[in-house]
Order: structure tokens, then sequence, then C-alpha cells
């Protein structure tokens, strides 16, 4: 490690909340704590499901400025977000509040993608699963409904924040690498598709220059370096998808691992060297998105607690509070789950009452619903645990990565119900932990760049899992169901 120490922020937006967290770094030391946490509530309008992104920016100054109270030495900010959703943009001016990817607007943009190219050559060119909220299949709808005929610019989500704090529009190559646009080959070679932009009528000049995690982006506008107190901060790309960080941050010590990004959705996966463009894996509807330092995030999108968040919130519009502990508690007594179902059947994307949604789901299927709260959370869960065990077999295949070790991080990691059915459906060692990969991801790629850290991702994974040591979880000797009657 370096012999420097040094203090950075980051911006973490997640798809249900955001924070603003100082980390600390120098020579066996990696400290972080929260300066500020703020709602992320997206708004309905006539028009649809948006984010309501001018909010995420007030909070997230409001978060820098806090940072810069505290730590006036402070050196860099870096943001990360969700993938895929982007604002359309005419000068500097934002023409609407982004579309949220729950939006149900993007279902025509699939069939007039794969009009124009077929399924099984996007692959071949992006590598990425078929999910309808893809970004490539949210702009043919712009362009269907006449949006994109009026813009001269796209940013995504964390690119957007950082243009408004520095004036410089560029897209961070990881989250590029989830717009469907971007070539699959990995790393600091990964450059967009021209051509495919060309046959899908997208115009090349939408789209900003692309830059790797760790690259300077530049200093505050002299404006908002006055607004959050910072005489000299500049903002740094890191995975600004926010997987690309929580990656970065998962402990791992060896290379038999596989990851478990938990929280409102589950990303679960390994990391390669190359991408894995097979027809086997187009079928499975495995993706490989860019990751830092020239990996590849081999891996598929699992519904993730948002099940049980959506849940919660039902219950709640209801009038009738929750005790999430002890209902976790009470599911954790149960024998098991009267019955487990397919977290990705479609009916589950977009929000809503969850709860008889998965009745209905029950009925359809010919299975008991759950008949209590206590129920219905057990099914969540387990129905998640399961659903990772056969991704993750489906992974090795596909890969030939051996997996001995499963990380999961993120906020499912302190849901100790759904880290010990994961070890038991996995007959693997879960290792849960820590909560804050993300943010941890994002500090450790600046304070790199910063001087603060030095060495390969494995290094810091190192520091990650002296400074964070994970709770582990293994297998319990009573035999491991597999329930053949719920497909992938």
């Amino acid at each position: 490690m370096s012999a420097a120490n040094g203090t950075v922020a980051a911006v973490d937006l997640g798809a249900s909340s955001g924070r603003v967290m100082l980390g600390q770094v120098g020579p066996n030391r990696l400290d972080l704590h929260s300066v500020a946490r703020f709602p992320n509530n997206p708004v309905r309008t006539i028009d649809g499901l948006h984010w309501n992104i001018l909010e995420l920016y007030r909070n997230s100054l409001g978060g820098l400025r806090a940072a810069t109270r505290e730590a006036p030495e402070l050196a860099s900010v870096g943001i990360d977000s969700w993938a895929v959703d982007y604002a359309l943009l005419r000068g500097d001016r934002m023409l609407g509040a982004p579309f949220h990817y729950r939006d149900d607007r993007t279902a025509a943009g699939v069939q007039a993608t794969h009009a124009l190219v077929p399924p099984a050559e996007l692959y071949g060119r992006n590598g990425l699963q078929v999910l309808p909220f893809n970004t490539l299949y949210q702009l043919a709808a712009d362009r269907v409904g006449g949006d994109l005929a009026v813009a001269d610019g796209l940013l995504l989500i964390p690119d957007l924040l950082g243009f408004w704090l520095t004036g410089r529009r560029v897209a961070e190559r990881s989250n590029a690498s989830t717009t469907g646009l971007l070539r699959a080959v990995g790393g600091a070679a990964a450059d967009w598709d021209t051509e495919l932009m060309g046959r899908l009528s997208l115009p090349r000049t939408l789209f900003p220059d692309l830059v790797s995690a760790g690259e300077a982006i530049g200093p505050l506008l002299p404006a908002v370096a006055a607004d959050v107190g910072a005489n000299r901060l500049e903002l740094v790309a890191v995975g600004s998808h926010d997987t690309a960080s929580a990656v970065v941050g998962v402990p791992m010590l060896t290379d038999d691992c596989a990851y478990i990004s938990s929280g409102t959705w589950s990303l679960v996966g390994v990391e390669l060297s190359a991408p894995v463009l097979s027809e086997a894996s187009r079928a499975a509807n495995f993706t490989n998105e860019g990751g830092v330092d020239n990996r590849v995030r081999y891996l598929r999108n699992v519904m993730g607690l948002w099940l049980l968040s959506e849940s919660i919130r039902t219950w709640e519009r209801d009038g009738d509070p929750v005790d999430l502990p002890a209902l976790l508690a009470q599911a954790a007594a149960l024998p098991g789950a009267t019955t487990l179902f397919d977290v990705d059947d479609p009916r589950f994307l977009a929000p809503g009452n969850m709860p008889d949604r998965i009745d209905e789901y029950c009925r359809e299927h010919g299975t008991r619903p759950p008949d209590s709260r206590a129920e219905l959370v057990r099914g969540i869960v387990e129905s998640l645990a399961a659903a990772y065990a056969r991704t993750l077999r489906t992974i090795t295949e596909l890969s030939g990565q051996p997996v001995r070790t499963v990380h999961l991080v993120g906020g499912g990691s302190q849901n100790e119900l759904l880290c010990q059915l994961t070890a038991d459906y996995t007959g693997l060692p879960v290792l849960a932990g820590p909560v804050e990969a993300t943010a941890i991801g994002n500090v450790l790629l600046q304070a790199r760049a910063q001087g603060f850290a030095s060495g390969s991702l494995e290094s810091l994974r190192a520091l990650v899992h002296q400074s964070y040591p994970p709770r582990v979880y293994s297998p319990t000797p009573r035999a491991r169901v597999v329930h053949a009657n719920i497909s992938d």
C-alpha cells in the first residue's frame, strides 16, 4: 500500500435510497461512514413513472456540503448509481425527468429493436441478457415516440450528475456496457458500437466520450465548488454502475468465488477475463457487463429484495405498520416455505400489490398460497435462495469457472435467513458482508487514483477483507431440496 493517507467521498445512489459516504484510506486502513442518507422515491405523472432526479441531485449536494465540513481536505468524489436509465439533453438543458426502468413504455421498444437486429446477433455484439428495460430498448421507445428528434445528447444517471458537477459530458465504461450499445470485448478496448447504432437509427452524436474507472473527469464548476464549500475537489470516474463498484468491494481472496450483490435486485455472478457469448449463454439469459481493470462481470439479474420491500409497502399503505425483524424471525422459525415460486416471473417487475401477485402465481401453478405474512416472507426469501443456487449452477456450466465460495454483499447480507438459506441451497459456504460494498468499491477506486491505495483489485479486496471481515454461514446438514417445478 501507499504511504499516503487521504479522504474521498462516495455518492452512492440506489434504486430506493441514496447516501454520501466519507472514506479514509491509507496503509492497512479503510474506514467508511455515512454523512448523508436520503430516500429515492420515484414520481408517477400522466406520462409514466420517473426518477425525481433533481431531488437526488439536491440531496447529493447537501451530502457533499456535509462531507467537506467534516473533511476540508477532501480530495475527490465519485458517483455510482443503478444502470440503464438516462436523461435526454438539448444543449445543457434536460428535456424531461428520466423514466424509471419499471415504467411499462419499454415493451414496444423490445419488439422494435428485435425487428431490426435479431436477438442472437445482438447478444454476439453486446453480450447482454434480454431485459425489457435495457437502454437500447428504452431508446427504441423514445425513437418511435419522436423524442430523439429533439435531443442532441444523452447521459446515464451518474454521468448526468457528474455533468452538473463539472460541466463535462462523459460515459463511464462499466455503466455504458449496460446500454447494449457497447461492444462486448471488455476493458479499456470497449467502444461504442456505431454500426449497431446506425442500424437502430440512434444518432451517434447522442453518446458522449467514454472514460474508464480511475480517470479524473475534472474539477467542480466554480459555482458548485462554492455551494459545497470545496476549494479544490475533483470528480473521479469509478465503476459508476453500482454493481461494478460493489464487485470491487467484495472481499474475495481467491479466484473460485461467486458474488451476489443483494439489494433491490440480486446480481449473481463471477468475474472473468473475457465475455461468454455462446448460444447456450444467450439461451440462459446471462449477461456480460464491463468491470473494473479489464474484468468482465458475467452474471444474471435475479429479482431481489424488491419482492419483500414492495410487500411491506403494500401492507403499510393499508395502514398496518410492519416490524421487519420480528417478521423475519417468525419466518425463520417456520420449518420451510409453504411454496416456492419463480421470482423472475414478469408480473413481479412493476410496482404494486406484491402479496396479491404472489397469491395469484401460486393459484395459477396449483400450489397453496401463503396464508400468513410470515409464510409469505419465508416464501420470498427461500425462493430467492433457490434462484441463487440455480443461477450459480448454470454459471459454472456456461463459464467453466469453478465456485467453491459465495460472497453475499449489500443489504441482503444483513438478512440472516437469506444468507443461511443461500448456503443450504448452494451447498457452499456463504461469506456475508460488507453491507456497503458499493460505497467501498467507489472509495477504493478513487483512493487508488489519488495515491492513497495501490495495486491490483486483489490487493484492494484484501484490504476490504481485513477491514470488514465477513460473517460465515455454513450449509446445514439438512438435505437441500431441489424444486424442479420452478423454471429459471
